[in-house]
């Protein structure tokens, strides 16, 4: 009964890396780390295109092999956030050269303006013939123009840079929104709930307002998912996360933890409004009956387990979360498909000992 989240995340990666071992080994692959990673990424199935691009192979007869496993990595993890990230990082950089570049030319213009009339200046303290007069006043009108063809230059470079760089920030903002998603899903992802989470735990000590978060695990979905395949899965999860995210509000975060778990930040809700929300989501899962698309074949139910807790000012993060994830933990060994919190905590546990399955 005592895991720790450390021994869930361990449980959780080694089978993900069991599995992706398994598909080298049926396709003869060499485990070579990036096809290790190709597949390791496809079990996850936090990456909506490769899985549908596997299953197609997968449901083709297509023999996989190690130049297709090849094809599949440089399409699908070659390119990620962090490379089109940059890759605006250095359109950034180019436009605001080109913008220093226009600038200094104005500049080296202003200056030699500056000098030609200061030499004016010069020429009209002394004495000098109406056609020496004439003669300056014409390479002043010269320099004036040339001056203003400058600054006119100046004014569009840096009118349209101030568009490229417009349009480069909402290009920032949308790869940073992108990264906080889970791309499945189009909730949180685990960085986003990461960072949620800490947010929420720093206002909540210097508030004093209450805060719950709601741990939930898909029950058996590892079976599910071998039975009916990874498309249906992946409805599964769109499902239950689109239920979680219906029922928050506010400052709420709903996430996608990884795999088959979903996580709720819940601020100023008390353990019994937590527990509300986790109930109605429980219900509004299992009320779900799921059909396959394609032939309208009914697939049962799915139901999953949910574990609440209560933060407490002198704990960190990782405390608080393991307090919920033991509370889940004991959800699922007292029978699944239902709601435990802190609350509930020891009774549900004294029921397991006793071999009594919770109502």
């Amino acid at each position: 009964m005592g895991k720790s989240v450390a021994d869930h995340e361990f449980e959780r990666a080694l089978a993900y890396g069991l599995s992706a071992l398994d598909l080298l080994k049926r396709g003869s692959i060499p485990p070579y780390p990036q096809f290790y990673e190709l597949l390791y990424t496809y079990a996850t199935g936090v990456n909506p295109a490769l899985n549908n691009r596997i299953n197609a192979i997968f449901a083709s007869g297509q023999a996989p092999t190690t130049t297709l496993a090849e094809t599949l990595y440089e399409e699908f993890l070659r390119s990620d956030v962090n490379d089109r990230m940059s890759m605006v990082s250095q359109r950034m950089h180019v436009r605001i050269q080109d913008v220093h570049d226009a600038i200094d030319t104005a500049m080296a213009t202003a200056n030699a303006y500056s000098g030609s009339l200061q030499s004016a200046q010069g020429d009209l303290e002394r004495a000098i013939s109406a056609e020496d007069l004439q003669l300056l006043a014409a390479r002043l009108l010269t320099e004036t123009r040339r001056m203003q063809d400058t600054n006119r230059t100046l004014e569009q470079k840096l009118e349209a840079s101030r568009e490229d760089i417009a349009a480069l920030q909402r290009d920032l903002d949308d790869v940073r929104r992108e990264s906080l998603l889970d791309p499945l899903t189009k909730i949180a992802n685990r960085k986003s709930f990461d960072d949620g989470l800490r947010e929420a735990v720093s206002d909540a000590r210097q508030s004093g307002n209450p805060l719950c978060l709601i741990l939930a695990d898909i029950d058996h979905f590892k079976s599910f998912n071998d039975r009916f395949g990874h498309q249906t899965g992946d409805q599964v999860l769109r499902l239950v996360a689109m239920t979680f995210k219906s029922n928050i509000k506010g400052r709420d975060i709903a996430a996608r933890y990884g795999g088959e778990e979903f996580v709720a930040v819940l601020p100023s809700t008390d353990l019994k409004g937590a527990s509300i929300v986790a109930e109605n989501i429980r219900q509004a899962i299992h009320a779900k009956e799921l059909l396959k698309r394609s032939t309208n074949e009914k697939l049962g139910r799915i139901t999953a387990s949910f574990g609440i807790a209560l933060f407490r000012s002198n704990e960190s993060s990782g405390a608080f979360f393991e307090r919920a994830d033991r509370c889940l933990y004991a959800a699922k060994h007292a029978g699944r498909n239902r709601v435990v919190t802190e609350e509930t905590y020891e009774a549900v546990l004294e029921d397991i000992r006793t071999g009594v399955s919770a109502a």
